[in-house]
Parts: structure tokens; sequence; C-alpha cells
């Protein structure tokens, strides 16, 4: 009898062995075809791009193309800073206290979607690991990975019209692309000796050092390329700080508590603190990501004389919100760092805003003359048949063939090239004060076009 159950649990095992391997199999080739799948749609874009490259479909391929990574970096990062949010909610907002078993490290009941929940945090791990680990890593890898396409998409592969300003500083695209990339890893190799310092035992010292780097990354860009290129590389640099963190230190110190949990070895509690300190670095570096992300859609940030003041006050300003938030959660409520948060962010407001009437209109500014300046320095790009070397559609649709198609726009001119100055983009056709001051007032004047 004991020799049929010995020979019956021997073959049970054996059996679990072999679903397992066959498991494993099945994820490997999945990954495999997955990979490949994806090299053919690299090469298969490339090829296109090559095809199409110097005709006027270039530009309808590469608006699409900006449309698929951007559609997919949006839909990954909500998935990504939405699990970030959501574990730091659980984190802070853990019952510790009551009817705590010794294992957990607390608990939370919640109702979502019309069913109930109940979440378990273990102290390290549980006596024994699961076989389905769900493990948050795919949605920072993908929204990185397309954070970068995008980046090479819309500012490197046209590096003359958007990464490079000449008035800022005269470099070839290549120079622009390897000063870009580069400073991504030394900001991770600055970052990463930081937390690995004893400084990271002293939160406030530790913060304040934090930032003052952040902010010498933000004068550096804004030194070295355009000012709305300088924008997305503060926020791909800190973005890059963000995923290194899940690469490097949270998914390795998780791997090796599971690992350790499964050959029944001693567990290092510390691994599970380490990655927990990078998993809010994470959280808290999320608000400042989500500006840049939407800034360049708003000339009067990234068009202010001293961008990078703009950017140091909105991080500062976001991450007091952040601050406040998790504080909250954890119901450690705090009263004055909303309001100071608030007041800093509308500091960036007040100290952008543009000044008024800077120069006395003296005479009656006419259609003709503000036609000219317009035919002289916009219309490359803003016609319907542009001459550009890089735009050969009317980038988002803006045309100023005619003086109504100039009246219609004024309120838009008034922001890009008067207050902000941002068009031209990078002062490509080399547009005037002078010029500018006569389009500003005759707006000023009503815009009449008689």
């Amino acid at each position: 009898m004991l020799t049929v159950l010995t020979h019956k649990l021997s073959t049970f095992l054996k059996d679990c062995k072999h679903d397992e391997a066959k498991k494993q199999n099945t994820i490997t080739i999945q990954n495999f075809a997955y990979t490949g799948i994806l090299l053919i749609i690299i090469c298969l874009c490339a090829n296109t791009y090559l095809l199409v490259k110097g005709t006027p479909r270039e530009s309808h391929f590469m608006e699409w193309l900006n449309i698929v990574i951007r559609v997919m970096h949006i839909t990954f990062g909500i998935a990504w800073i939405g699990a970030s949010f959501y574990f730091v909610f659980l984190e802070n907002a853990l019952n510790r206290t009551e009817d705590v078993r010794d294992e957990l490290a607390g608990n939370l009941w919640a109702v979502h979607g019309g069913g109930f929940y109940y979440l378990e945090k273990y102290k390290i791990a549980p006596k024994q690991i699961p076989k389905n680990l769900h493990w948050f890593k795919y949605e920072a890898y993908f929204t990185w990975v397309s954070g970068i396409c995008l980046l090479f998409v819309v500012y490197y592969f046209n590096a003359n019209a958007f990464l490079i300003d000449k008035n800022i500083l005269n470099i070839t695209p290549l120079q622009g692309v390897g000063i870009g990339v580069s400073s991504f890893i030394v900001a991770w190799i600055i970052y990463d000796l930081l937390c690995k310092s004893k400084l990271i035992n002293y939160k406030i010292i530790f913060s304040l050092i934090g930032f003052i780097i952040l902010v010498g990354f933000a004068y550096f860009y804004c030194h070295v390329f355009s000012a709305r290129a300088a924008y997305i590389h503060f926020g791909a640099m800190i973005g890059s700080l963000m995923v290194a963190n899940v690469f490097f230190v949270i998914i390795p110190s998780q791997k090796a508590m599971v690992n350790a949990a499964k050959l029944g070895k001693p567990l290092d509690g510390s691994l599970g603190k380490k990655a927990l300190a990078r998993s809010l670095h994470n959280n808290y570096f999320t608000l400042p990501v989500l500006f840049v992300m939407v800034s360049n859609h708003f000339p009067s940030t990234f068009g202010f004389k001293y961008p990078w003041l703009i950017l140091a006050i909105i991080s500062l300003g976001a991450a007091g919100v952040k601050h406040y938030l998790n504080l909250k959660e954890k119901h450690q409520l705090n009263v004055w760092i909303l309001p100071a948060s608030v007041i800093i962010l509308l500091a960036a407001c007040f100290i952008s805003a543009p000044p008024t009437n800077p120069n006395e209109c003296k005479a009656t500014v006419s259609i003709m003359e503000i036609n000219s300046i317009i035919q002289t320095r916009c219309v490359q790009c803003h016609s319907s048949k542009p001459t550009d070397d890089v735009y050969k559609v009317a980038p988002n649709g803006v045309m100023f063939d005619t003086p109504d198609d100039i009246a219609k726009k004024k309120d838009l001119i008034m922001q890009r090239v008067v207050l902000t100055k941002t068009m031209p983009q990078n002062n490509k056709t080399n547009m005037t004060e002078a010029e500018r001051n006569t389009i500003r007032c005759w707006i000023e004047q009503g815009a009449k076009l008689k």
C-alpha cells in the first residue's frame, strides 16, 4: 500500500514538473514570437520610410507614425502611472493594527465595480509562493520604449527643425542626439549613487539635493536644445530614472525575494525596503513627467525667457501636491503643504505672464504690412503648399495664404508669435523684434482688414 502511494506521489510530482516545464516553454516561445513580430514591424516601418523619403508622402507617413506611437505611449503610461498611484495608495492606506496576523504588514478592504476585495501585504513573503504571480513591470518597459521611439520620431529624425536652436547652441544633429541620450545615462548614475549613499537615510537632505540635481539638468537642457526639446528631454530623463528603478532595483529585489522563498532560504528584508523606496521615488516623479507631456501644447511655459525656471517651479509644486495626497492617504493631514504647493504653481503662471503693452503703437498698422511679414516669415510652413524642408503639410492645418486667414488666427498669432515668441519654430526664418511688435500693434488696434 505504501509503495503504491509513493509511486502515485512520484508520478504526480513528475506530472507537475512536466506541466511547469511545458508552461515555461510556451511562455518562452510566445516571447520569441512577439519579439519577432516587433522586429518585423520595425523593419516594415523603416523600409516604408526609405520608400517615401523625399516624396509628398513622407510627412503623411511621419504624422501617422507619430500618432500610433503617441497613443501607445499614453496608453502604457496610464497603466504604469495608475499602478504606481494604486500601490502607493495601498501602502499608505493599509490597516496595520486591527486583527493583523504576525506574518502580515497590513490588510485592506475595498469595494469597486460592484465587488468587494480583501488585500493582504506580507512583511516579507508568504510561506509558500503561489504559482501565478503578476509582475508589474511591462507597463513601465513599454512606456519607456514607446516614449524613446516618440523622442526619435519627433525630435531626433527632425533634429534641425525641433531639437536644435542655433540661437541657443550651434551643434550638429548627431551631437544633439548624443548629448540627449548620454544625459539619461549620466542622470541615472548620479541618482543611483545618491540612493546608495548614506543620504538616503536623511529624507529632507536627500530630497533637497535631488531637487537641485533636477534643476541642474533642466538648466543644462535649456542651454543646449530648443525650449520645447529641453522640456521633453527633462521628462524623458525623469522617465528613464523611473524605468531604471524598475529594471535595476525593484524587479531584481522582488525576484531575489521570490527565489529565496521558493528555496526556503532566509529572506533579506532590506531588498523589499529598497524596492519600496525606489517605487515611492517613482510616485513623486509622476506629476512632473505628466506636466512635461502636455507642456509642448502650451507655449506660455517653454516660451518664457527662463524656461528652466518654469520647469523647476512646476516640478517642485507638483511633487508637493503628490506629497500632500500621500500624507492624506495615511491620515496624516498637513494643512500647509497643499496651499504652499498651489502658491508655488501659481508663481509659475505669474512670473511667465507677458508685460502689458511693452511698446506704444504710434501709427496705424495696415493688413498689407502684416501680410508682407507673414508671407516672408510664416508661409514656408503655414500654407496650402508649404515650401519648408520638413513640413510638407501645414502644421495643425493652420494656413496664412490670405489676409482673411491671418485675421481669423489673430489670437493664435498673438500667443505664439508676439507673447511667447515660439513661432516661427526656433525662429527659422529670422523674424525680427520690430516685425513682432508690428504684428502686436495690428492686433491691439483691432486686427482690421481695411
